[in-house]
């Protein structure tokens, strides 16, 4: 039965990279954009931004070119967080953890310290997204997909990122 899929806790990479190629296609023919996410984030500093110093934060220069607001990649941005959770809880894989296993094995069970991590490494990742032009989905998915050579040294990038922390995570080193 065609429902029992989306109970299904994983599913196959193959089937899934064939869905993220066919929204990255219907991205580009309906909206004449490629498929990326962290610049939601920076139009919701925007926002919170305008918010808190009023008309002043027109005055930099990012702002004028890059226009804070709710648009497609804002709500992709939500979409992928409700996604995420219909899909854990459909599967039944839905639940709050504060201390994955995983980590608790490796690095124990104070929860402060998985916080402080997890804050140091969004702030990472925001950072890196930033000064890269893109997020994995960005330069991973549809740089890769335009043939642009920035795009293909980011994913090499990601591929060895990834399993440089798998590494150190798993303590294969």
């Amino acid at each position: 039965m065609m429902i029992d899929i989306f109970r299904d806790p994983t599913w196959s990479p193959y089937v899934v990279g064939v869905g993220i190629g066919v929204l990255s296609w219907l991205t580009f023919l309906l909206s004449d954009s490629s498929l990326g996410i962290s610049g939601a984030f920076t139009k919701t500093a925007g926002m919170i931004e305008r918010g808190i110093r009023g008309p002043k934060f027109e005055k930099k220069l990012y702002y004028q070119e890059n226009k804070p607001g709710i648009d497609w990649g804002w709500m992709l941005m939500i979409g992928v967080f409700v996604g995420a959770l219909a899909s854990a809880g459909i599967s039944g894989t839905f639940r709050l953890e504060w201390v994955p296993p995983m980590w608790e094995a490796a690095f124990g069970a104070n929860i402060f310290t998985r916080l402080a991590v997890a804050l140091a490494g969004g702030i990472c990742l925001g950072f890196g997204a930033r000064w890269a032009g893109g997020c994995t989905s960005g330069h991973g998915i549809s740089g890769t997909m335009q043939l642009v050579l920035g795009s293909w040294l980011s994913a090499a990038c990601f591929f060895i990122g990834g399993v440089a922390t798998a590494m150190i995570i798993y303590r294969v080193l």
